[in-house]
C-alpha cells in the first residue's frame, strides 16, 4: 500500500481528485486501488512530450532547426511505440496527428520559448530547466494541527514539463491532453468576477456549484508558481515574477485533414493561468503572482487530507450528480453502494 498520508508530501494530482470526491481520494491514494483509465492518449501525449523537450534541450532556436529535430525524436520514439492500431493507415494518420501538433507547437509558442531558455541557459543548465515531468514544489503551513503527528506544514509536488524565460517573468509550462477541465477559466483573463464567485461557491455548502477542474486549476497554479519562486532563488535567476502555462497536446478539435492534398494541419490553444489566478489586490501588495483566497483554500484542503477526512456526506448530492458517473471506483464504494440499494419510504 502505498499511504500518500504516510509522508509530509502530497501531489496536485491528488488534490484535484479530493476536490472530485474525497472518498475517490481515499480508494485511489490511501488503498492504492487500480482505475481502469484507458492510458493511450497519455502514452501519446509522453511521445510528443519527450520530442519537444529533446528539441529545447538541443539548444536549437531557429524555427526550422527546431521542428527538424523534434520531428527526428518523435520518429524514434514511434519506431519503439507499440499501440495497436486497426490497420497501416491508422498508423500513419495518428503519426501525422502528431507531427502536426508539433508543427503547431514549433509555429505557435517553441520558437519564443526556446529562445528564452536560450535566453537563461548563459547562467543555469538545461538539466535545471528541460524535463519531461520536471519537479517542483510548495510548502504549505496548516491552518492548525490537525493530524496526530501534530504537523503544521506539507509539501505538495507538482511537475511541469521545462521552464523558460518571458523578459521578467520566469514561465512553467506543463503539457496536458486538452483544456477542457478548465472550464470557463479558458476564456477568462481575470480572477475578479465570474472565477471568484466560481471558486468560492464550489466551498460553499448553501451552494449547488461543483466545479472541480478549475478550482483543481487554480490550487495546482497556485502550487506551480510557488515552485518555481523556489527554483528561482535557488538558481539565482532575479526578481522575476513566475507565471504558468498549459499546452494541450490531445485536442483534435483543430484538426484538419485534406485527403484531396494529402495533408494534415492542426491549431494549438495556449492557456495562461497566472492572468486568471492573480488577485491584484494581493499582487499590488507583494508583488508577486499570488492570491490569498486560493493560498488560504489550498491550505485548508490539505489540512483536511492530512486528518483523513474522506466523508462525502456533506456534499453527497453534488459529488453524486457529477462526478459517480464517470467514477472508476463505484463499485467499491460503500458511500454510492449504499445510496443504489437503499430503499424509499
Amino acid at each position: 500500500m502505498s499511504d500518500e498520508l504516510g509522508t509530509d508530501e502530497l501531489t496536485v494530482d491528488g488534490l484535484r481528485t479530493y476536490l472530485h470526491c474525497p472518498r475517490r481520494y481515499e480508494l485511489a491514494s490511501v488503498h492504492d486501488l487500480e482505475g481502469s483509465d484507458d492510458d493511450t492518449v497519455d502514452d501519446r501525449i509522453a511521445l510528443l512530450r519527450g520530442a519537444i523537450c529533446d528539441a529545447l534541450r538541443s539548444g536549437a532556436t531557429d524555427r526550422e532547426r527546431l521542428d527538424d529535430v523534434a520531428r527526428d525524436r518523435l520518429a524514434t520514439y514511434w519506431a519503439d511505440y507499440d499501440e495497436h492500431f486497426h490497420s497501416h493507415t491508422q498508423r500513419r494518420h495518428e503519426r501525422r496527428a502528431l507531427e502536426a501538433t508539433l508543427a503547431a507547437y514549433v509555429e505557435r509558442v517553441g520558437t519564443d520559448h526556446a529562445a528564452g531558455l536560450a535566453q537563461l541557459g548563459a547562467d543555469t543548465a538545461h538539466g535545471e530547466l528541460i524535463g519531461p515531468d520536471l519537479p517542483l514544489s510548495s510548502t504549505v503551513s496548516l491552518p492548525e494541527a490537525t493530524v496526530a503527528d501534530d504537523a503544521d506544514a506539507v509539501t505538495i509536488g507538482a511537475t511541469v514539463d521545462y521552464v523558460t524565460g518571458d523578459g521578467s517573468s520566469l514561465v512553467g509550462v506543463r503539457f496536458v491532453p486538452t483544456l477542457g477541465s478548465l472550464g470557463p477559466l479558458r476564456y477568462r483573463s481575470d480572477w475578479e468576477g465570474d472565477v471568484a464567485t466560481l471558486f468560492t461557491d464550489h466551498f460553499d455548502p448553501e451552494s449547488n456549484a461543483f466545479e472541480p477542474g478549475p478550482v483543481g486549476a487554480l490550487l495546482e497554479t497556485a502550487v506551480v508558481l510557488d515552485g518555481l519562486r523556489t527554483l528561482r532563488d535557488r538558481l539565482e535567476l532575479g526578481d522575476r515574477t513566475c507565471c504558468y502555462l498549459q499546452i494541450p497536446l490531445a485536442d483534435r478539435s483543430g484538426l484538419t485533414v485534406n485527403w484531396v492534398r494529402d495533408t494534415v494541419e492542426t491549431s494549438l490553444e495556449v492557456a495562461d493561468l497566472t492572468e486568471v489566478y492573480v488577485d491584484h489586490h494581493t499582487f499590488g501588495m507583494t508583488h508577486d503572482h499570488r492570491n490569498e483566497t486560493v493560498d488560504s483554500r489550498l491550505a485548508a484542503v490539505t489540512a483536511a487530507l492530512r486528518s483523513h477526512s474522506f466523508d462525502p456526506t456533506d456534499r453527497w448530492d453534488r459529488i453524486a450528480e457529477h462526478a459517480c458517473p464517470d467514477c472508476e471506483y463505484t463499485v467499491c464504494c460503500q458511500d454510492h453502494i449504499a445510496a443504489e440499494v437503499r430503499f424509499d419510504g
